[in-house]
């Protein structure tokens, strides 16, 4: 990652004293227009006391020039060597790293856990965890979709289910190794982040690359702790093209054909779009993207284990439900909801639930997305093999 000082505030409000000074030291800081009217994610007590206890307590091993380099220690849980950190760091090597244990949560469902954090004297910083996604209605699984599901991610593709961009990268631990998630469980992953997420299209391929050896590295250590035997290969060299901002017409909104605000003058709203590049289990459409922030996003999550991020919030709404032509009484074909500021409708599909989603940073948009969510959903449903769905929102 680039070696310049990052300035974020904090996000993180999971109460005072001990605890919160660990999570505001230990976890990725956002701007204060982060979606948190959507969600209210917070660390797990276990997670946020372990943080206490490790960060605070000192349980961090410094790795400094003055102590020697790196001596037999390894850091983020033994996972990367000096070499492996260095190249996180442009070749730096007076690197500090934090971490607490891989753990698994023996009381509750929340899986194993842990986290490391490299930091480098000139201000650079890089942050890992392991965890399971949280997909508990008013958890943090949203908040994680904001930045690891944006439309500057590249999908890693060779049928692994992760994304990674020069600032963000995030890696599903295969099924295959430990066994496949439960219905109402998100995956378990490993994610990576460096501070801002930056939203010029330009992605810095180099640090890109970077990032995406360090997760896959992570991913492989923490398989063979396990004992499985597959290793995943380095997948710099099978990496798509970053997405770009893009022009189109007023009345193929996000480059599909046919969707159109409410007033068809799409021009005088937003800017232009990043959308999604390549086969990825995510397409997130970004609109009028300003500090990092996007005014408007579509997304559709086509990936059923990702699509349980948004089962619980699915049922939210109140009256305002959405339904669909075909529903019966005992079998609709999903459940979803509209208001002004977001609609969100999860689809039972033939390849598992898909999750179409619309959601403006206020309420000032709540025609557009009236005007786009029934074209939106019919197009993406199409397109991922879920089609013809039709749906109808309350009036």
């Amino acid at each position: 990652m680039s070696e310049h000082s990052t300035t974020t505030t904090d996000d993180t409000t999971d109460g005072g004293g001990d605890v919160a000074a660990a999570v505001a030291t230990a976890a990725p800081r956002h701007p204060w227009w982060h979606w948190r009217q959507l969600t209210r994610g917070r660390l797990g007590p276990a997670v946020a006391a372990t943080l206490a206890g490790a960060l605070l307590g000192g349980a961090g091993v410094a790795w400094q020039t003055q102590a020697g380099p790196f001596a037999d220690d390894r850091a983020c849980w033994g996972a990367l060597d000096e070499d492996a950190v260095a190249d996180l760091f442009q070749g730096k090597r007076d690197i500090d790293s934090s971490e607490v244990p891989v753990s698994t949560d023996r009381i509750g469902s929340e899986g194993p856990s842990g986290l490391c954090q490299l930091t480098s004297p000139r201000g650079a910083r890089v942050t890992a965890r392991l965890h399971r996604l949280d997909v508990r209605f008013g958890g943090a699984g949203d908040q994680w979709a904001d930045e690891y599901l944006s439309a500057r991610m590249t999908p890693f593709g060779g049928g692994l289910l992760g994304m990674v961009s020069d600032t963000r990268a995030w890696l599903a631990i295969p099924e295959g190794c430990v066994g496949r998630q439960r219905e109402d469980d998100g995956p378990l992953v490993v994610d990576m982040e460096t501070g801002w997420t930056v939203y010029d299209d330009e992605v810095d391929t180099d640090e890109r690359a970077r990032l995406a050896r360090a997760v896959v590295t992570l991913v492989n250590d923490y398989m063979t702790d396990q004992g499985c035997t597959r290793t995943l290969a380095d997948p710099t060299e099978g990496l798509g093209a970053p997405a770009r901002f893009t022009d189109e017409k007023p009345d193929a909104v996000c480059g599909i054909k046919g969707l159109r605000t409410h007033d068809g003058k799409d021009a005088d709203h937003y800017r232009r779009p990043l959308v999604t590049a390549g086969d990825a289990p995510v397409r997130t459409c970004d609109r009028d993207v300003l500090f990092g922030h996007p005014s408007l996003r579509l997304m559709t999550v086509a990936d059923p284990r990702l699509a349980v991020l948004y089962k619980d919030l699915s049922y939210d709404g109140g009256q305002r439900h959405i339904t669909a032509e075909g529903d019966t009484r005992r079998h609709p074909r999903g459940y979803g909801f509209v208001r002004d500021d977001m609609a969100l409708y999860r689809a039972e599909c033939q390849t598992g639930d898909v999750t179409f989603l619309i959601r403006a940073d206020d309420g000032e948009r709540a025609a557009d997305i009236r005007a786009l969510m029934p074209r939106y959903v019919a197009a993406e449903a199409d397109r991922v093999g879920c089609g013809p769905l039709r749906i109808r929102l309350p009036g």
